[in-house]
């Protein structure tokens, strides 16, 4: 019986190395998941949060791994650049944002490069930035083939202070995509995830998942939220803080990771394998271009 909302059969070998992007010069601290014992046919691409890190969702990049998946992400260039809320000047901080954007999706082809072979189609999930990221990336790397975002950045109108990334979505061929979203997510609330997901050129889903918010979808999800909701913010930001609510009155970590985690699994075994049981299961929570509550 499919259920890829269980730990796949596979044990997980996880590594992290250092790579060298000799063009911009930049290196990058990378992380790995494979399964043991199998040459995966599919790889997936992880894309972390504005201030995250290249594990800051290791739950599901281990739970990918476990179902057969080859599995890399590395710290974005956010880790390196200079920060645009150090500038002082408005227009330098401006510029400091779009150098952050603009970094992301060469982010991406650059770790491609590292870990991927010709004969592996290619996925990608990101959250937040990530998201956005994951987003993007199709209109500039032919090779990926299927895209999860999880409460994606990219909103025509996105809330005070959050990153103003936009998306273009020339994308030149279908890539089908999930979004996950939280009906409690305060950063990026429904309005900005349906504006997102509307414009997706491609087969799309929408789930949104109940008592779920930002920080659902990273490890230790409940020690990050009750750490920003106590964290000094700049002024533009002090909106987030006042509207969050205590992490004991949404989901639970465990059932949010095992949904989403589940979830993307069966988007990219049915979009990447062409397992059909994945198909009729993502069916069950949402009809094509609808969009479905769990």
């Amino acid at each position: 019986m499919y259920d890829p909302f269980a730990r796949g059969p596979h044990d997980v070998e996880a590594r992290e190395f250092v790579a060298d992007d000799v063009r911009r010069g930049r290196q990058f601290c990378c992380a790995s998941w494979n399964p043991v014992g199998q040459a995966p046919s599919a790889l997936i691409l992880f894309s972390h949060f504005s201030g995250g890190s290249k594990t800051s969702s290791s739950f599901l990049c281990e739970h990918l791994a476990s179902h057969g998946y080859a599995v890399a992400s590395l710290d974005h260039s956010d880790h390196t650049l200079p920060r645009p809320s150090d500038a002082a000047d408005p227009e330098e901080k401006n510029a400091r944002l779009r150098a952050l954007i603009e970094a992301r999706v060469p982010d991406i082809q650059f770790l491609l490069g590292v870990v991927g072979n010709a004969r592996q189609r290619v996925g990608i999930v990101g959250h937040s930035f990530g998201g956005w990221t994951a987003l993007a990336a199709p209109s500039k790397v032919s090779r990926i083939e299927a895209v999860v975002a999880l409460a994606p950045a990219g909103a025509s109108r996105p809330r005070p202070g959050i990153i103003p990334a936009t998306l273009d979505f020339a994308w030149d061929r279908e890539a089908p995509t999930l979004v996950i979203a939280g009906d409690s997510d305060v950063s990026i609330p429904l309005d900005c995830i349906r504006d997102v997901f509307d414009r997706v050129p491609s087969f799309r889903r929408l789930v949104v998942l109940r008592g779920v918010d930002h920080l659902h979808f990273v490890d230790r999800a409940e020690e990050q939220h009750e750490r920003v909701r106590t964290m000094a913010f700049p002024p533009e930001l002090q909106w987030i803080q006042q509207e969050m609510r205590a992490f004991a009155d949404l989901r639970p970590e465990t059932e949010a990771h095992r949904i989403v985690a589940g979830l993307t699994v069966a988007h990219f075994d049915a979009t990447l394998k062409g397992n059909q049981s994945a198909s009729d299961l993502l069916d069950r929570f949402v009809d094509a271009g609808a969009n479905g509550t769990a």
